[in-house]
C-alpha cells in the first residue's frame, strides 16, 4: 500500500510538471490511504511491543519490581484497549454514516471513489488493535498470578 501511494505522488508530480495540472483525487486518496495504512499496521506495532511509551520508566521498574510492573504493564494495555474501543466505536459510525449515505470523494463527473470501503478498513485495523491490547494486558496479567 506504501508503494501504491509513492506511485501515485510520483505520477502527481510528473503530470504537474508535464501538464501543469495535478491528477484528479490524489490529496483525498493519499490521506484516506494513508490513515488506513496507520491503522491497519498498529495491532502489529502493539505486538512486537514497538509503541510509543516511555521505556526509561517501565523496564528498570519490571526489573526491580516483576509484579508491580506487569501489574502497570496491564494497565497501560487496558487504558489502551479502552481508547482504541472508543476510537473503533465513533469509527463505526462514521462507518454507517457513509455506507448508508453514499459518501464519496472526488469530483463528480470526472473521478470519484465510495469512501465505505477505507472505512471499513481502518474499522478493522482499529479493531484488531482493541483486542491486541486486551491479550497483551491478559498476558501480563497472567504471568504475574504464576510469579507468586
Amino acid at each position: 500500500m506504501i508503494g501504491l501511494l509513492m506511485l501515485i505522488i510520483c505520477s502527481d508530480i510528473v503530470f504537474r510538471n508535464l501538464l501543469g495540472s495535478s491528477l484528479p483525487m490524489v490529496s483525498e486518496l493519499g490521506a484516506l490511504v494513508l490513515v488506513m495504512i496507520v491503522y491497519l499496521q498498529l495491532a502489529a506495532t502493539i505486538r512486537a511491543d514497538r509503541l510509543a511509551r516511555t521505556e526509561i520508566f517501565l523496564p528498570p521498574l519490571t526489573r526491580r519490581f516483576p509484579r508491580f510492573g506487569g501489574m502497570v504493564s496491564a494497565v497501560f494495555d487496558l487504558v489502551g484497549a479502552a481508547m482504541l474501543g472508543l476510537v473503533a466505536w465513533s469509527t463505526l459510525g462514521i462507518f454507517e454514516k457513509d455506507l448508508g449515505s453514499g459518501e464519496f470523494i472526488g469530483v463528480t463527473g470526472i473521478a470519484t471513489l465510495q469512501t465505505w470501503p477505507f472505512r471499513a478498513m481502518i474499522l478493522l485495523g482499529v479493531t484488531v488493535a482493541t483486542i491486541e491490547c486486551v491479550v497483551r494486558a491478559y498476558g501480563s496479567l497472567r504471568a504475574n498470578g504464576q510469579e507468586s
